[in-house]
């Protein structure tokens, strides 16, 4: 553990006096958080396969503020932490010959992927599937591990959570489509957060979602903090506006203001506008996604021809703290933790 890791208790005060000065709905201007957080996407996964307990609780013993699951159904409605509901990647199933005629096509947010999927697995069956590594070619040390963890449930990493101290930032993905599959997730995660007692606007939870009207929902829900994510293209997969650039002018960071905390940008996106803009408008900025891999870094952090080779994370995330952004997701949270509590110091 970081000596300079706070107690749960403080960082808890910490995010309570952050959430008045910057309250939803309210839209109040802001300054940048003296500590940003550390939020460990999907775990450790630099270095684990993601979405594990494993991944998880190395993240911790790293000094990640946060941990986050992404989160998709099972058929009898069980939450569980994979990247995408098409599970043919990040498990074993491929392997077995009972589940081969599960694989199939589905359209998802307008795309057509072919497959395996959660929602066609009860949570018993999932449980009898092994983990692997996403990226073998450019993360052979945590291929390693492949095959040794399970698919853990929205409960075990709140357990986990919950013991060691730390808070979650779990992401809804695809709700318009759970929705329209008889499947909806929203309010089972609100339930879930709140049977933990985390239901109040400073406990250690953020809720995140590239769509807009499943966090307006949410905000008539709960009093939790909302985080509306948004991609450098494109735009959210329920039309509830033109694009996510449409979003980020200062007219529409003030109408993300009614609903949410703050707002996660691709990485790409941070520039002082930006950062001046969203804390304009009362909001708190956490970018994604901070990778070590040349393949993820920006030009001039790159070291070497090698994509799967090591740059300077390091230096690409000491960049845009600098700029005033309030947290940021890494998939190798001892660099981020490090790297914040350095530029926190002032080195």
């Amino acid at each position: 553990m970081s000596p300079l890791r706070l107690p749960l208790r403080m960082v808890i005060m910490i995010l309570a006096g952050l959430a008045s000065a910057a309250v939803p709905a309210h839209g109040a201007p802001v300054t940048p958080a003296t500590r940003p957080i550390v939020i460990a996407h999907r775990g450790d996964s630099g270095e684990r396969p993601e979405h594990t307990l494993a991944g998880y609780a190395r993240a911790i013993d790293q000094g990640a503020d946060f941990i986050e699951p992404d989160l998709v159904p099972t058929r009898d409605g069980v939450l569980v932490a994979r990247h995408e509901n098409e599970i043919g990647g990040t498990t074993d199933v491929a392997q077995h010959p009972e589940f081969a005629n599960r694989r199939t096509t589905k359209t998802i947010d307008g795309a057509a992927v072919t497959g395996w999927f959660t929602e066609d697995f009860t949570l018993a069956e999932l449980k009898t599937l092994r983990a692997r590594e996403r990226l073998p070619e450019l993360r052979p040390q945590s291929a390693a591990f492949d095959g040794r963890f399970e698919i853990p449930t929205l409960a075990e990493i709140i357990t986990l959570a919950k013991a060691r101290g730390v808070g979650i930032y779990p992401e809804t993905k695809h709700p318009t489509y759970f929705t329209k599959i008889g499947l909806p997730t929203d309010a089972a995660l609100v339930r879930q957060l709140k049977a933990a007692g985390w239901d109040s606007a400073d406990a250690p939870v953020f809720i995140q979602s590239f769509e807009v009207e499943n966090l307006k929902r949410l905000h008539q829900m709960t009093k939790l903090r909302l985080i509306q994510l948004v991609d450098a293209t494109g735009g959210p997969a329920d039309g509830a506006a033109p694009s996510y650039a449409a979003m980020m002018t200062p007219a529409g960071l003030k109408q993300v203001a009614t609903y949410a905390y703050g707002i996660g940008p691709s990485k790409a996106m941070i520039d002082a506008r930006l950062v001046g803009d969203a804390h304009a408008a009362g909001l708190r900025l956490h970018p994604w996604t901070y990778r070590a891999e040349n393949t993820f870094l920006a030009p001039p952090y790159r070291r070497g021809e090698d994509k799967a080779a090591h740059g300077d994370l390091a230096g690409e995330i000491a960049a845009a703290l600098r700029l005033g952004i309030d947290g940021f997701f890494t998939d190798y949270p001892l660099i981020g933790v490090e790297t914040r509590n350095r530029v926190v110091s002032g080195e």
